[in-house]
């Protein structure tokens, strides 16, 4: 039995020990076009995710990662089975404002500079506005475009652009990231930058985050834990651990057991 503890930041809050997120029996099913019946998307997911931990969600297309991660956020309700972070409902920590969600694409308002970019959510939940003046250069510092703040998003390159959606998903202090395939639009040389900055912000945040991914060397290279999902319905078919060091360098990606992992991965698709 896992010994509950109090959660230190809401009060006679109980949450399981050191679990964040934990799936059960998760199934989520959607009506087919003619409403005549319904398509499986997950079926009987169980899942724990550790606070702290960073957990990729990989799987051929249509396996159901972004479904998984969007039931997370609170923006999909499952069809059985629950969902629960630190001991409640997402919707419960959704409007608790503790998610931070980056998409594939960042969604920036073009008419906004970068700094307005960030600072709106903090508009919107009403913080005054010395407290957002100060989030926003520190957030803009963390992800490198501190000298960038008053240019317009068709003014920064594509890796530029994903950066304000990270500091925009930050700026309202969130205590879980969920990344929705991020980097999958951007060429490898800023793919690669964009992974060592995420790790470093990782790492100073002390952030759970969940990320979605169908690039296997991406996953080795971020993760502590891979899910791997099968085809259609989607179920957890392999948890891999990433036992590599941490900090990891660009040049963990040439070693005998960066290599290793990728296989291993890859393998338990085609054992699929």
């Amino acid at each position: 039995m896992q010994r509950l503890v109090p959660d230190p930041k809401r009060k006679n809050v109980l949450v399981p020990d050191g679990v964040e997120i934990r799936i059960e029996d998760l199934s989520i099913s959607f009506p087919d076009q003619n409403g005549t019946k319904s398509i499986d998307a997950l079926t009987n997911v169980n899942l724990e995710i550790k606070q702290g931990e960073f957990v990729s969600l990989v799987g051929p297309s249509g396996c159901g990662k972004t479904t998984m991660l969007r039931a997370i956020a609170d923006l999909q309700k499952p069809t059985a089975g629950s969902i629960t972070v630190r001991g409640q409902s997402p919707h419960d920590i959704r409007l608790q404002k503790k998610f931070g969600i980056v998409f594939q694409s960042p969604v920036l308002f073009d008419w906004r500079t970068v700094r307005r970019n960030v600072c709106m959510p903090m508009e919107v939940q009403g913080i005054p506005k010395p407290r957002r003046t100060k989030t926003v250069t520190e957030m803009l510092e963390m992800v490198g475009l501190t000298k960038f703040g008053h240019h317009y998003p068709n003014q920064l390159s594509g890796g530029m652009q994903q950066r304000v959606g990270i500091a925009r998903a930050l700026a309202i202090k969130p205590e879980i990231l969920l990344m929705d395939e991020p980097f999958s639009a951007l060429d490898e040389f800023t793919k690669e930058k964009l992974h060592e900055d995420l790790l470093k912000i990782w790492h100073k945040t002390n952030k759970t985050i969940v990320f979605v991914t169908h690039n296997i060397s991406e996953a080795v290279f971020l993760s502590d834990r891979i899910v791997v999902l099968s085809p259609h319905p989607g179920r957890v078919s392999a948890i891999v651990d990433v036992n590599l060091q941490r900090p990891r360098p660009l040049s963990v990606k040439e070693t005998p057991e960066f290599v290793a992992l990728v296989s291993k991965v890859r393998n338990s698709f085609e054992e699929m």
